[in-house]
């Protein structure tokens, strides 16, 4: 039997040890880790998975893009899916600084706890790549999402990438205050926090008495965390009657995701996981 082996193309100097550990926990049998990959490196590399193996044995050879700087990854991304064509192709996956395992974690413990189609969701913070991908998600299910920034034009510019990335409409929010984040909470029956480590963007006095609420997650471990009163262990606990997921209760989903899309690049030679793909699996292991 072929070796499932597994092309890591990192766009830091470094490869990453978090996703090559993560590998080896997904079952593959061998690791190429390439760091410091630029796009113009990608096709040569991709290359050496096609025309090695052929046919059937393809769907043992897979690549995984990650590395710290999202929008790089996204650039080293497209050059895979680039350098495929006709039968040539391995299955690729896009985690850059967990971006899209992460949205998808979030996004399916908040859709677990609560019916998102219709419902007004806020996404604090979420001008940067997890609060945008979650933000399409939640869209995508039939959320009205608010994503919000302290700056208005930085926000306006996530609503629209959010809009051509994932044909959903999300409305922007300018939050400069607790009054302004009280405003936007108005009506709202979920919040994600994606802020900063160690910035807290909503006080636990202007969640506990929200009669409309009814989740609240936070991607945030580093105290203090973005939301008040939620630690980073929650996962679905509820106090003053509303849902509350944490860092790491979100983070377990995450690390399961991860790990099943990785094992799942070696089921067919044709699979791309990026965020809606890996939303899926985070989904399917979120309801099991």
């Amino acid at each position: 039997m072929k070796k499932k082996i597994l092309l890591q193309l990192d766009s830091d100097r470094l490869p990453s040890v978090f996703d090559a550990v993560t590998a080896h926990d997904a079952g593959i049998d061998a690791l190429l880790a390439r760091g410091g990959v630029t796009p113009d490196d990608v096709r040569n590399q991709i290359y050496g998975l096609l025309f090695t193996r052929g046919g059937k044995d393809l769907k043992n050879s897979a690549a995984f893009v990650g590395g710290s700087d999202v929008s790089a990854g996204e650039a080293l991304f497209r050059a895979a899916l680039g350098s495929c064509f006709g039968p040539f192709r391995v299955s690729l996956m896009l985690d850059s600084n967990g971006c899209n395992t992460t949205a998808a974690a979030a996004v399916a413990k908040i859709r677990g706890a609560m019916e998102l189609a219709g419902n007004k969701v806020v996404v604090l913070a979420g001008t940067g790549p997890v609060g945008q991908r979650a933000a399409g998600l939640l869209a995508a299910e039939g959320a009205n999402v608010v994503l919000t920034s302290r700056r208005l034009d930085r926000v306006e510019a996530a609503c629209l990438a959010v809009e051509k990335r994932f044909g959903v409409t999300v409305a922007p929010a300018e939050v400069t205050s607790q009054e302004a984040t009280r405003g936007v909470l108005d009506g709202a029956q979920a919040a994600l926090c994606c802020g900063a480590a160690g910035i807290e963007l909503i006080p636990e006095a202007l969640w506990a008495d929200n009669p409309a609420l009814l989740v609240l997650a936070d991607i945030n471990a580093v105290p203090p965390v973005g939301v008040e009163g939620v630690e980073p262990g929650f996962d679905g606990q509820e106090r003053h009657g509303k849902k509350l997921f944490g860092a790491l209760g979100i983070g377990g989903l995450k690390m399961l995701v991860h790990r099943a899309c990785l094992a799942r690049l070696f089921e067919r030679n044709d699979a791309v996981f990026d965020a809606e793909a890996i939303y899926a699996v985070a989904r399917e292991i979120a309801s099991a």
